[in-house]
């Protein structure tokens, strides 16, 4: 199986209207600059499919040689695979309306989403098909890779928020996606609110876990000036603390990547104690460009 991360970051690092120390230092080149979150996978190298479209989509694809078309109108990509409908990962599906086939795989709720907003009609239905997913029923979008969507907790995308809200509600709404290919298991995890034991256990087994790195306190946002949301109330769970994700998946085996990480995380900067608590509990943090092979 092979990887491509297209994004790392949550709302994109710098992000368009933040002028904190980690924008600030992406700006000036002193770390990395992330895009927001999406992964390529293959099962060949040939046919590849693109989990979450995100608003960077068109720049993800340029600096990707593997995605470039092979021919005067083409594309290696065969699907398209939706884990929630997050403005962050639909919205770049826009992008992709230039009258080329592919397929568009979601829950019932992402494609209620897709098909009652009429600026998504730009995808051709005649080439641009939908197919709906279903929680723990396996799938194949390109012959040889395997995906089983799983539940997750999680909230619903921000614009569908109405008067009552359940941050931690588990159903379609927000999924995670196993991988299997050639024997090789991944778990693509962007969003997640809690790690319950369940949850714990569906992630054993794994070669490689892709999970939510979005915060490292659930007050950072609070705690750097730049707004007043925790990472619960946007359905994140903290990497940090005795619910948070070091500890809660301590025992999970097999090799750890954070992906999603938001340009507020104290993580993203290479000297800090927090970035050096998560490698000392052997993670590793995804990277725009980064190619794994498993």
């Amino acid at each position: 199986m092979k990887l491509v991360i297209l994004g790392a970051g949550a709302g994109g690092l710098p992000q368009w209207n933040c002028g904190c120390r980690n924008c600030a230092d992406a700006r000036a080149g002193l770390i990395p600059r992330m895009t927001q979150s999406s992964v390529a996978v293959s099962p060949d190298g040939a046919d590849w499919v693109i989990l979450n479209a995100s608003p960077d989509i068109r720049g993800q694809f340029e600096m990707t040689p593997q995605l470039h078309p092979r021919g005067l109108r083409d594309t290696p990509i065969a699907a398209l695979v939706l884990t929630n409908g997050d403005i962050d990962h639909i919205a770049g599906a826009l992008t992709l309306r230039e009258k080329t086939p592919f397929a568009v795989y979601a829950t019932a709720s992402g494609l209620d989403i897709l098909n009652s907003n009429s600026v998504f009609g730009v995808l051709d239905p005649e080439l641009v098909k939908q197919q709906r997913i279903e929680l723990d029923a396996s799938f194949e979008p390109v012959p040889g890779l395997t995906v089983t969507p799983f539940a997750v907790p999680g909230k619903v995308a921000l614009f569908l928020e109405g008067d009552e809200l359940n941050l931690e509600e588990v159903g379609e709404q927000t999924v995670g996606l196993l991988l299997e290919s050639g024997g090789r298991r991944v778990a693509y995890v962007p969003g997640c609110a809690a790690i319950p034991d369940w949850l714990k256990r569906r992630l054993q087994g794994l070669d490689l876990l892709l999970f939510d790195g979005t915060v490292w306190n659930n007050d950072d946002m609070q705690r750097t000036g730049t707004g007043e949301k925790t990472g619960a109330r946007m359905g994140h769970v903290p990497q940090n603390g005795r619910l948070g994700s070091l500890e809660r998946l301590a025992d999970i085996e097999g090799r750890k990547m954070y992906i999603h990480i938001n340009n507020t995380n104290p993580v993203l900067q290479p000297d800090s104690p927090e970035r050096a608590a998560v490698m000392a509990a052997n993670w590793e943090f995804a990277s725009d460009g980064l190619e794994i092979t498993l």
